[in-house]
């Protein structure tokens, strides 16, 4: 097995040129990855490429019927009026620091193969507690795209996150700068301990406004909507919890 094996389902990406790729790997509260796999979805986008690697961790996965498959990462195409898109989401991120810099070159290939001119990476930024009012910070890899960012709704904050962003959604910037491909990160915060469609809903409607993508998110709000309840119920047992602790002191 090649460390990293891309297989297209298109005869000639060349030709199927795209404007941006939109990364939603997954990560923090997979915030990122429910935005892609949402726009996926309502878009009706076509998966075009497959990606493998030795760079994956060791294991396989089992589906809703039992059976096993090779972890995969997976490139969508969307070609609609005005506007054409990758997508790229899939099972993992590289379990190593090497494998990090050597999948990004390859997403940065299959970026270039498809004309792309800009990336959007999208993630979460967990501030390990629960969050009512959610913001979405942002990175930007030239200091001209800062404006419509923030005219979107972003916000760059000083020193958030602390220590940069780790991953394809930093990386993608960084190395895509040398390429000559913008990049803008969006991160919804979040508190880390779930799986967050609430701060996913903030980051689309941020994209929705740059990309001019827009869908309908009833789906996803739905999901958040349902968290929320899930939260409250946490809340509610911490509440519990805790005046219980107190009914034992004094």
């Amino acid at each position: 097995m090649k460390d990293i094996t891309i297989d297209f389902f298109e005869e000639n990406p060349e030709d199927n040129r795209c404007d941006i790729m939109i990364e939603g790997l997954p990560g923090v509260g997979q915030v990122g990855k429910l935005v892609a796999e949402h726009l996926i979805e309502e878009l009706g986008a076509e998966k075009v490429a497959e990606i493998q690697s030795v760079f994956f961790p060791p294991q396989v996965i089992i589906d809703e019927t039992g059976v096993a498959h090779m972890p995969n990462n997976e490139i969508f195409r969307y070609s609609g009026e005005g506007v054409s898109i990758l997508f790229l989401t899939g099972d993992f991120q590289s379990s190593s620091s090497e494998g990090h810099y050597l999948m990004t070159d390859a997403y940065l290939d299959v970026a270039e193969k498809y004309g792309v001119k800009r990336i959007y990476t999208l993630g979460g930024y967990g501030v390990g507690h629960l969050i009512d009012e959610i913001r979405v910070l942002a990175a930007v890899n030239g200091e001209t795209l800062r404006d419509e960012v923030e005219k979107a709704g972003a916000i760059f904050a000083k020193e958030e996150p602390g220590g940069g962003i780790i991953g394809a959604s930093g990386l993608l910037l960084g190395l895509g700068a040398r390429k000559g491909i913008e990049g803008i990160c969006l991160m919804g915060e979040t508190s880390g301990y779930l799986v967050d469609p609430k701060s996913s809903s903030s980051v689309l409607e941020v994209l929705s406004k740059l990309t001019g993508i827009e869908v309908d998110p009833t789906k996803l709000v739905e999901r958040a909507d349902e968290m929320e309840v899930f939260v409250e119920r946490l809340k509610a047992m911490d509440q519990q919890k805790s005046d219980e602790e107190l009914s034992y002191i004094g």
